[in-house]
C-alpha cells in the first residue's frame, strides 16, 4: 500500500513539476515504486532489486545535486530508506524474492547509510578556519568607559558589542551557572498585536542595570544580585493595531560626571511605542522636571498623522553631550499616508527640538512652520545608529517611503536618502554624506541594524576609520566614516528587470565584495521538505513563482524573495573586537514570497470606515493609495516548514585585516520547533545579535531554540550553551560587578517569530 501510494503521489506530482521545467527524478520514482507495488502484490520476482534500484538512483541524484549536504540529503533518503528496511524484515513473506534480491536491497541500504554517514562529517556549508590564539588585551578605559560597565546599547556608541572583560575564556567558560534571574512580570495581554517581542539588551552603570521591557516598562536593577531599583511605567495603553511592540534598550548620560547633588544629572532615555520619549532620573526613576513636559517629550509634534502606533520610536537613540538624536519607525505598507521618517536632535537637558532631517523633503534642514508638517511617509530610520564622538558624526540605517513593496508614486526626494547609510552632524543635524546600498527598493532592504564603528589596519599598515554598514541582501558595505568612500569594492551589478505597471527597477545594485550573500541563485535542488512529500510540494511550488535571483521585482504571480524580508542581517549587527579586528556575525538566510494583490472588493484602494489596521507585517498588507495591495510570509512547505533546505542560520568570523570570512558554523536546533524535541542542528533562523569579549568567548541567543550559548572566537567552536525558560531573541551584554563578570540575556520570546513567551532576565556568572 505504501508503495502504491506513494508512487502514485511522486508520478502525478512529478508529472505536475515536469509541465513546470522542474526535476524528473519525481516521475522516474514513482514509476519505479508503482512497478515495485505491482510485483509485491502479485508475488513476482524482482521487487526487492528494483527498489534497490532506486535507491541506488536516488543516492546519485541526490549526491549531484546536494553534495555531501546531510540536512539536504536526509528527506532525499528519509522514508525511502525506511520503508527499504522494512522490506529487508519481511522480505520472507514474498517466497518469490530470491536471495540476490535482498543482498541487492541491503547493498543500496549500506551505500545510503555510507553516504549520510560521510555528509554528517563533511558539511559543505561550514568554514573550518581559524585565527591564531593571541595573548588576552589589558583592559582599557576606552572612549572614556570603565571596563566593568556596559553604558551603551552597542556597549559603547560605536556599536561594537565588544567588552574588554577577562574573566570569563574558553578554558572556563564551560562553569558559567546561573547566578540571578529577574522577571518583570510583563506579558502578553489579551489586546496586543501578534508581534509583542523581547529584544532589549540592558545598559549597566556602576552598581545599576537598565532595561525595557515590551509595554516599556524600565527596570533599575542591582548588578549584583538582580534585586529591583525602581521601576517606571509609562502608561502605555494596549492597542493590537500596533505593527510592533517592541522596546530594544534606553539610553544613558551624564550631564555632569561627578557631580551627585542635584537630580536628574544622570537620565535614562526612554523611547515608547505611542510617540513619546521620557527623561528619568537613573538614580531615582522620577521624571526630570526640567526636559520638556516635566519629563515626557512629545515625538507626534509636527506629524502629519499622530494616530499612536503609526510612528513608534522602538530602538534607543544616540546621546551625546548636547543633542539626543531621535528616529523611529513607521507602519509599514498600510499606506502612502504615514508619518513621516524625519530625524531630529534635541537638547539632551531641556528638549528642546534644536535640528530636524527630514528624509523626503526638498530642504531635508527645514523646520515646519506654523499649521505646516512633516512630509508624508518620508523614509526612516528604525535601528539603532551609532555615533563618532571624534568627527560628531551620526550614522542612520536608513529604510524605505511605505509603501515599502511598491515605488511608482516615489518621488526623487523620497529616493533620494533611502535605503542606505545616512551621516549627520549630530550637533547641526547637517548631511555629512549619505551611501545607498539599494536603489529604489522595492523588497524592503532597508538597513536593519545598527553600524559598527571600527579602525583596521588595511594591507599596507594604514588605520583606516571604517564604518560596517550590514545589509538584508547579506552585503556588508564597508566604508570609509569619515567621507563615506568604499573601502571595500561594492561594483554595480545588473539586476532583472520587468516590474509591475506603473513601477520601475533600478538597472543596477551595489554589490559587496564582502558578504554573505549566497554564490548563486536559488534552485529546485535547494528546495526541502522533512520528507519527500513536501519537498516535492515544495519545488513545485518554486517554479510557479517569479524568480530569476536577488532583485526579482514583486509581481502579481508571486515573487520568490531570497535573502527575504527578514534579510541575511537583522536588528542585531555585527560584534567587533576593535583590538584584535575580528567581526562575528549571525547572517540567516530564509525566502520570503511577496504577492502584489490588484485591488478587488477584497482589498479596496482606501480603508473602509471604521476599518482596524492590521498589527502584522504578514499576511494581506493593504498600501492604501497605491495601485496594489501585497500579501507577504515565508516561504514554507505545506508542513509549515522552510522549503529552502538548511541551514537557515549560521555564526561566523571575518578578519577585518583581510576582510575573510575565516569561520562559519550552523548555529540552532529545531528542538523547540519540531513537533517532539530533537537536538538536530541544522542551522536555525535568528533575530538578535552576538557579543564579543577580551577573553575570547563570543555570546549569543537569538536563535529558534531556548538556549544562550558560548563560541570560542578563534576557531568557532561551541564551549557552553544554557537552556533557557522561553525564546532568546535578544542579544545578551556583560559587565563585572564585585569583582565577578556576568552574563546577562533577556528572555522573553517574540511573537511572530513563534518562540516562548516569557518575562526573564538572566544573569550567568563563574562559581
Amino acid at each position: 500500500m505504501f508503495a502504491a501510494l506513494t508512487g502514485l503521489y511522486l508520478l502525478i506530482g512529478g508529472a505536475w513539476l515536469l509541465t513546470l521545467g522542474g526535476s524528473a527524478y519525481y516521475v522516474v520514482a514513482g514509476a519505479a515504486l508503482v512497478g515495485v507495488a505491482w510485483r509485491l502484490y502479485r508475488r513476482r520476482p524482482g521487487a526487492l532489486a528494483l527498489y534497490a534500484l532506486l535507491l541506488a538512483g536516488t543516492a546519485i541524484w541526490s549526491v549531484w545535486e546536494s553534495g555531501s549536504d546531510f540536512w539536504a540529503l536526509a528527506p532525499r533518503a528519509g522514508v525511502l530508506v525506511l520503508f527499504g528496511v522494512w522490506l529487508l524484515l519481511v522480505r520472507r513473506r514474498y517466497d518469490a524474492a530470491p536471495r540476490l534480491d535482498a543482498g541487492s536491497l541491503l547493498g543500496a541500504l549500506v551505500a545510503w547509510a555510507g553516504v549520510l554517514v560521510y555528509a554528517l562529517l563533511h558539511d559543505p556549508q561550514t568554514v573550518d578556519g581559524s585565527f591564531a590564539a593571541t595573548a588576552a588585551v589589558p583592559p582599557a578605559l576606552a572612549g572614556g568607559v570603565p571596563a566593568s560597565d556596559w553604558p551603551a546599547y552597542g556597549r559603547t556608541q560605536e556599536g561594537t558589542r565588544y567588552s574588554p572583560l577577562q574573566q570569563i575564556t574558553p578554558a572556563n567558560v564551560g562553569q558559567l551557572r546561573l547566578a540571578w534571574t529577574f522577571r518583570t512580570g510583563d506579558g502578553k495581554g489579551p489586546n496586543d498585536p501578534a508581534e509583542i517581542t523581547d529584544e532589549v539588551t540592558p545598559i549597566k552603570i556602576g552598581d545599576l542595570l537598565y532595561l525595557c521591557s515590551p509595554h516599556q516598562k524600565l527596570f533599575a536593577l542591582d548588578a549584583r544580585t538582580g534585586a529591583l531599583k525602581w521601576k517606571f511605567d509609562p502608561g502605555l495603553r494596549n492597542d493590537p493595531s500596533f505593527q510592533h511592540l517592541t522596546c530594544r534598550g534606553v539610553s544613558y548620560v551624564d550631564l555632569v560626571p561627578g557631580d551627585r547633588n542635584k537630580a536628574c544629572l544622570r537620565r535614562v532615555f526612554l523611547p515608547v511605542n505611542d510617540g513619546h520619549l521620557y527623561a528619568l532620573d537613573a538614580l531615582t526613576g522620577e521624571r526630570c522636571a526640567d526636559f520638556a513636559n516635566r519629563g515626557d517629550l512629545d515625538l507626534q509634534h509636527g506629524m502629519p498623522v499622530t494616530t499612536p502606533g503609526m510612528y513608534e520610536p522602538t530602538s534607543p537613540p544616540v546621546v551625546t553631550d548636547s543633542v539626543i538624536v531621535v528616529a523611529g519607525a513607521v507602519e509599514d505598507n498600510y499606506s502612502s499616508r504615514e508619518p513621516a521618517g524625519v530625524i531630529r536632535g534635541f537638547d539632551v537637558r531641556t528638549g528642546k527640538l534644536l535640528w530636524v532631517f527630514d528624509p523626503g523633503a526638498p530642504d531635508p534642514n527645514r523646520m515646519p512652520g506654523p499649521g505646516e508638517h512633516y512630509t508624508w511617509n518620508s523614509p526612516n530610520s528604525w535601528a539603532p545608529a551609532a555615533y563618532d564622538r571624534e568627527l560628531d558624526l551620526v550614522y542612520l540605517p536608513m529604510g524605505v517611503s511605505t509603501p515599502d513593496i511598491w515605488g511608482g508614486a516615489r518621488t526623487p526626494d523620497m529616493e533620494r536618502f533611502a535605503s542606505g547609510l545616512l551621516a549627520l552632524h549630530a550637533s547641526t543635524g547637517k548631511l555629512a554624506w549619505f551611501y545607498q546600498t539599494v536603489h529604489h527598493d522595492l523588497w524592503d532592504m532597508d538597513l536593519p541594524a545598527q553600524p559598527t564603528l571600527a579602525d583596521i589596519t588595511d594591507r599596507n599598515g594604514n588605520r583606516v576609520p571604517v564604518v560596517y554598514a550590514p545589509a538584508k541582501t547579506g552585503n556588508l558595505f564597508v566604508l570609509d566614516r569619515r567621507t563615506g568612500a568604499l573601502v571595500v569594492p561594492a561594483p554595480e551589478r545588473p539586476v532583472p528587470r520587468g516590474a509591475a505597471p506603473g513601477d520601475h527597477v533600478a538597472p543596477t545594485q551595489p554589490f559587496s565584495d564582502l558578504t554573505f550573500r549566497p554564490a548563486a541563485p536559488l534552485t529546485g535542488a535547494d528546495m526541502w521538505g522533512a520528507t519527500v512529500y513536501d519537498q516535492l510540494m515544495c519545488r513545485v511550488m518554486f517554479h510557479r513563482l517569479r524568480y530569476e535571483g536577488i532583485f526579482t521585482p514583486p509581481s502579481v504571480q508571486g515573487t520568490l524573495v531570497f535573502p527575504g524580508n527578514l534579510g541575511m542581517f537583522e536588528w542585531g549587527g555585527l560584534a567587533v573586537d576593535t583590538d584584535r579586528q575580528i567581526a562575528i556575525a549571525n547572517p540567516i538566510a530564509l525566502p520570503f514570497v511577496s504577492q502584489l494583490v490588484p485591488r478587488g472588493s477584497d482589498n479596496p484602494a482606501q480603508p473602509r470606515p471604521g476599518a482596524q489596521r492590521s498589527g502584522s507585517e504578514a499576511g494581506l498588507q493593504t498600501q492604501y493609495g497605491a495601485p496594489f495591495g501585497v500579501k507577504l510570509h515565508p516561504f514554507l512547505s505545506p508542513l509549515g516548514l522552510p522549503c529552502k533546505q538548511p541551514a537557515w542560520g549560521y555564526l561566523a568570523a571575518v578578519d577585518l585585516k583581510t576582510h575573510r570570512i575565516m569561520w562559519k558554523k550552523r548555529i540552532g536546533t529545531v528542538r523547540d520547533s519540531a513537533p517532539v524535541p530533537l537536538p538536530f542542528k541544522v542551522g536555525m533562523p535568528m533575530l538578535g545579535g552576538p557579543i564579543v569579549t577580551a577573553g575570547g568567548v563570543a555570546f549569543i541567543g537569538a536563535t529558534a531554540d531556548n538556549y544562550l550559548r558560548a563560541f570560542d572566537v578563534n576557531n568557532g567552536g561551541q564551549l557552553w550553551q544554557a537552556r533557557l525558560p522561553a525564546g532568546a531573541q535578544a542579544t545578551p551584554m556583560t559587565y563585572s560587578a564585585g569583582g565577578k563578570q556576568y552574563v546577562v540575556i533577556a528572555a522573553g520570546g517574540h511573537g511572530s517569530f513563534g518562540t516562548t513567551l516569557g518575562d526573564y532576565v538572566l544573569a550567568y556568572a563563574l562559581p
